[in-house]
């Protein structure tokens, strides 16, 4: 599985760098097959005093692709809502394979 993060408007530290791969390390006991991750990590400032962090997570896995983006104030956050979203996302998929 090949991980690529990358950072948007900002440079991200060492901790939030292995927070994220700690939990993408997990994703293999959800599906065998992944080929390629990708992770968005992004500063929104639409409005100007307050700033959101956007996730954005894409998993490719053969014949298929899974996509989500969260935001709230905390990157930790966002991503544990965009890792949880991508979960569901493959074990639905898993499921209506099985079916």
């Amino acid at each position: 599985m090949n991980v690529n993060i990358q950072t948007v408007h900002f440079d991200a530290d060492d901790r939030l760098l292995d927070f994220v791969n700690r939990k993408l390390s997990k994703l293999n006991t959800f599906h065998d097959g992944i080929i390629n991750v990708e992770v968005f990590l992004k500063l929104d400032n639409v409005v100007h005093t307050i700033k959101d962090k956007v996730v954005e997570i894409k998993v490719h896995v053969p014949k298929h692709e899974f996509f989500v983006k969260t935001s709230s104030k905390l990157f930790e956050e966002s991503f544990d809502a965009a890792f949880e979203s991508i979960i569901n996302q493959i074990k639905r998929k898993k499921e209506k394979l099985a079916a």
